[in-house]
């Protein structure tokens, strides 16, 4: 007895097929958006966590001040190395969000913010992780994994398949 000829065999094997229509339309039309929605969803909080650490032209100082007595004074790191953390995140977290934003280089951008939430995550703010960082975590893993989708320059420019 075929599978068709067995009993719902035949509603099984319609089943299935609306099953790969589906899967085919969700990653023709669904995958792009999401993966914008994923890029500008964790590109909006470190962007904004960013501008709160410039004055303009120029990191502020209360952000050397954040580095150096609250995030890492448990380490006690010397200055040199807490105000050369402030620079790299005060620019990381303005660059590597734009660049995500735009689907620009975005591997490398959702990379770079992965180790970044990893290094928050271990040594700043621990506790923190079921409230913000696995979600933050899972979203730029997934797009370190499979890229920027459709909408972005990666693609755009043939960076991307």
């Amino acid at each position: 007895m075929t599978s068709e000829a067995a009993p719902g065999g035949a509603m099984l094997k319609r089943a299935g097929t609306l099953y790969v229509a589906g899967a085919g339309f969700a990653d023709a039309w669904l995958r792009p958006i999401a993966l914008l929605g994923a890029r500008l969803l964790v590109a909006r909080v470190f962007f904004l966590s960013g501008m709160t650490k410039w004055n303009g032209l120029t990191i502020r100082d209360d952000a050397s001040y954040l580095f150096a007595d609250e995030y890492f004074a448990k380490y006690a790191l010397p200055s040199g190395l807490t105000n050369t953390f402030t620079v790299m995140a005060a620019i990381g977290e303005i660059a590597l969000p734009v660049l995500l934003a735009l689907g620009l280089f975005s591997r490398f951008a959702a990379a770079g913010l992965l180790v970044m939430t990893a290094v928050i995550q271990i040594f700043v703010y621990p506790q923190e992780w079921w409230t913000v960082h696995a979600w933050w975590m899972a979203v730029l893993a997934v797009l370190v994994t499979v890229g920027p989708g459709g909408w972005s320059l990666d693609r755009a420019l043939k960076l991307e398949r």
